[in-house]
Parts: C-alpha cells; structure tokens; sequence
C-alpha cells in the first residue's frame, strides 16, 4: 500500500491507518517503510508530503482490500475534493502479490506507481526485489536520480 498526506497530522492519520487495517481480522500488517518528505506532485499548488509503503498479508479480494482503504480513509477524514490536491490521507493498493487486477475503480499494479518517485522510493525500503514489468522495484526507485525526496525523522509502526 503507499499512504500519503499533506493536511493535518499526517502521521497521526498514517499510523492510524495502518493501526486499523492491522486491526481488521482479514489484514495483517508485516513492514512499513521510511516515512519521506515529498513535494507536491501534480497541477495544483500546495505543501509537501509525507509518503511512505506498508506491507500486509490479507485474505480479502483485491475489491474487498479497496472498499477497506477507502472506508479507512474516510473515517480518518478524507474527502475527496481536487484530483491531486491537498489531502489528510491517501491510501493506494500499489500491488496485489503477483496478480493484476483490471477492475473499473482498480487497476493492479497502480498504473503510474513506476513513474512516482514518492511511490518507488519508500516502496523499494520492504519490497525492493520484487518485479515490475521485468525490472525491480529497487531499479525503478534507483531511477529516480533527484525528486526532491528527504527522508523525514517520523517513523511509522507495523
């Protein structure tokens, strides 16, 4: 999953998250990366980010694991205004083990995760080796040669 947020406290809503997902009986968190400071991507002004990348084992669908995340989001405030704008809390199903997912409101793999350094990077920090149409998450991350990205001193749990 990549989370994100620039409204609010962000890592408040971040961990949260991951506390309620950890908490659902059908989700288990097993790693979280490194929280980074990321500019705003996008055509609309506004403030930095923190992103980072959670891993969990789960035995919803990939539909059920969505209605999820969007009822998690909501219920921590989330409301969806401006397409790439500002927000509390951002949460994206950014792989589904090795499957793919075609779905109206879904598509797995994100369909732009590989071209998001915000995304790829924290990505890489638990899931570096895996593959991404041929290259490793870790390769794409690699390529991201200066987006701007700090590693912040905030520091999500599991």
């Amino acid at each position: 999953l990549g989370l994100g947020g620039n409204v609010g406290d962000v890592t408040a809503s971040m961990q949260a998250a991951l506390d309620r997902l950890d908490a659902h009986p059908s989700c288990r968190i097993t790693a979280v990366s490194r929280v980074f400071r990321t500019p705003p991507w996008g055509p609309v002004e506004q403030d930095w980010f923190l992103n980072a990348c959670a891993e969990i084992e789960t035995e919803l669908s990939a539909p059920e694991l969505l209605e999820l995340v969007l009822k998690t989001e909501r219920d921590l405030g989330r409301v969806r205004e401006t397409r790439w704008g500002p927000r509390t809390l951002d949460i994206d199903i950014l792989l589904y083990g090795d499957g793919t997912v075609e779905l109206d409101n879904l598509t797995i793999p994100h369909p732009r995760m590989a071209d998001r350094a915000f995304v790829m990077v924290p990505l890489a920090d638990i899931a570096g080796d895996v593959m991404l149409a041929g290259r490793s998450i870790r390769a794409y991350a690699e390529a991201f040669d200066d987006e701007g990205l700090q590693v912040s001193d905030v520091e999500l749990s599991a």
